[in-house]
């Protein structure tokens, strides 16, 4: 671990899979903020990578390589993060692992492993956190989540069952966290499809290339919404991409007409016309930026087809502001949601 003899000024934060993709791009941006930045992962390359960028961008970096599996290790790494730079004051869950396969195909070992890190990570490094905001009465946990939170997809169910896990017990503690009138607050954001390096590295069972389902966003589009969660984290959860909006109103709208466009569409949108190599990388029980591995970096290998920016990310912001004007826009996505899927179900 490299060492930090003084705490710094400026924001305490922590964020979990900050090797690569959102976790790297939020933690770089909190860094540019002039935070201190405990990055958390399992990849020593990626590690030592996203330290290097924070730092460029004007932060503090502590790497404190663990497994989020692991909730002892979650616990060490929340003391080791305060003894670095003091009480932590933002907490981001981000890491995660998955198995890109029809549920069929996916044994029991790699189910469970999935839902060890993507789901009980969130919980153990939620706990690790609380058992320090909570006596302070002070601290903010982000938990990033996905649209997929609301609506499962076909050939991610480990990650979706995950997603939705999170969701129910974020839910949960918000209402826990307010009962007792705390000043601690968690809130949770909900991704579209983004360009990390997950599709090169995560386990896969298909015969082509795993992609995000367009349109696709970059991490930097992610990282804003998590800074901006971070500091106002009294909403619940927010919203990130069009994508995001129009999923979730069809889903509450039209869930099985949803069902129905997802069996037609859905392995063919999450896979490229290119066949996945026979030696890609999984880091279901590795990381792939091991001390044998190269750093991947925030971003994945989408970058010609993914887009810097969301109008919608503007307006979740603005929610406020824009009062009713958002809620007819949310209708009206729903409308057309609901529509478009009808045509492609007959």
């Amino acid at each position: 671990m490299r060492r930090v003899a003084d705490a710094h000024p400026g924001q305490n934060v922590v964020v979990t899979g900050a090797s690569g993709g959102i976790g790297r791009a939020s933690a770089v941006a909190f860094g540019a903020q002039g935070a201190n930045v405990g990055l958390v992962a399992r990849g020593e390359k990626g590690l030592a990578g996203a330290a290097r960028d924070v730092e460029a961008a004007g932060g503090k970096a502590y790497v404190i390589p663990i497994d989020v599996a692991d909730p002892d290790q979650c616990e060490a790494a929340a003391e080791t993060a305060e003894r670095a730079f003091g009480p932590t004051d933002v907490w981001v869950n981000v890491a995660f692992t998955s198995v890109f396969s029809p549920f069929w195909e996916i044994t029991p070992a790699e189910y469970r492993r999935v839902t060890e890190v993507s789901y009980l990570g969130y919980v153990y490094a939620t706990m690790a956190a609380l058992r320090r905001m909570r006596p302070r009465n002070a601290g903010t946990i982000v938990q990033v989540g996905s649209a997929l939170a609301y609506r499962g997809i076909p050939l991610q169910t480990a990650y979706c069952g995950a997603k939705h896990a999170i969701q129910g017990f974020h839910e949960a503690l918000r209402c826990e966290l307010l009962h007792e009138r705390s000043n601690v607050h968690v809130t949770m954001v909900q991704m579209p499809a983004v360009n990390t390096p997950q599709f090169s590295w995560v386990l896969s069972r298909l015969p082509k290339q795993a992609q995000p389902v367009p349109p696709i966003y970059q991490p930097e589009v992610a990282a804003r919404a998590v800074l901006y969660a971070a500091n106002h984290p009294r909403r619940r959860e927010y919203w990130v991409g069009s994508s995001t909006m129009g999923t979730l109103a069809g889903n509450a709208i039209a869930p099985g007409l949803l069902d129905r466009y997802l069996a037609r569409t859905g392995f063919g949108s999450q896979q490229t016309d290119r066949d996945r190599q026979a030696d890609q990388p999984a880091n279901l029980w590795h990381p792939a930026d091991g001390s044998e591995g190269h750093d991947y970096g925030a971003h994945g290998i989408f970058d010609d087809r993914s887009k810097g920016r969301s109008r919608q990310l503007w307006a979740s912001h603005h929610h406020g502001v824009l009062g009713a004007g958002a809620a007819a826009a949310l209708a009206a996505a729903a409308g057309v949601a609901t529509r478009r899927l009808r045509r492609w179900c007959r």
